[in-house]
């Protein structure tokens, strides 16, 4: 059965499906380029959403990964707020660790190229008061991510991005758009592609790309940062 997904890369959003069987995850996580077929694509330059038959991405083309498939977080985790900056998008959301997790225990660093988020709220980091995206869940490549904030420290989770220690998370301030252009929005809602599983109430849904009024959209308290 064709998997629904929503693919979230730096020039834009492609909503389509994968005509693969397994998890996600699995799937992204398999060394082999990603399919996207039957697609609706969103790009982040203004210019119209439009329908094309398929489209590649490639390993860290694929900045974060919604899918209409049943969530599947640890049972006994222990929940995060978390802040991060990935490519043009802002996330906020939780991430799991299990009970008795030591950041500075080398047993304790994450497996695999994506990391699952709960309660995830999406958004462009320059334009955070044009609409957001709210899902369940959404797993977000951690290799590509720019600055982390969170209550406990996650480097190891995170190589090479900007961290910050925080035990509070602050709505952002507006970023006011060049004057050149109008401001970027969120891409509205698309409908399924034609043979798509359909959803339903007890079917976690993919977001719908929003092109919403404003929401609060949280920010990083600015300590001097320490990079890992």
């Amino acid at each position: 059965m064709p998997i629904r997904v929503e693919i979230y890369a730096a020039d834009g959003v492609a909503i389509g499906v994968i005509a693969r069987a397994g998890r996600l995850r699995e799937i992204l996580e398999c060394g082999d380029d990603l399919l996207v077929e039957r697609v609706t694509w969103h790009p982040l330059d203004g210019t119209a959403a439009r329908r094309i038959d398929a489209r590649p991405f490639g390993g860290d083309d694929v900045l974060l990964a919604l899918t209409d498939q049943p969530d599947d977080h640890p049972v006994h985790a222990q929940w995060h707020d978390i802040a991060l900056d990935v490519g043009p998008y802002r996330v906020t959301g939780q991430l799991p660790t299990m009970p008795g997790f030591d950041p500075g225990r080398a047993l304790a660093r994450p497996t695999g190229e994506f990391v699952p988020l709960r309660d995830v709220v999406i958004a462009l980091a320059a334009d955070p008061d044009h609409g957001t995206v709210s899902q369940t869940s959404a797993l977000v490549n951690r290799y590509v991510v720019d600055r982390v904030a969170a209550d406990i420290m996650l480097g190891f989770f995170f190589p090479g991005a900007e961290m910050v220690v925080t035990g509070a998370v602050r709505s952002a301030p507006v970023v006011p758009p060049p004057p050149d252009r109008p401001p970027t929005q969120l891409p509205a809602p698309a409908a399924a592609p034609a043979g798509a599983p359909a959803t339903s109430p007890s079917t976690p849904r993919p977001a719908a790309i929003l092109g919403a009024a404003p929401a609060a959209v949280p920010d990083y308290e600015r300590p001097a940062p320490a990079r890992y």
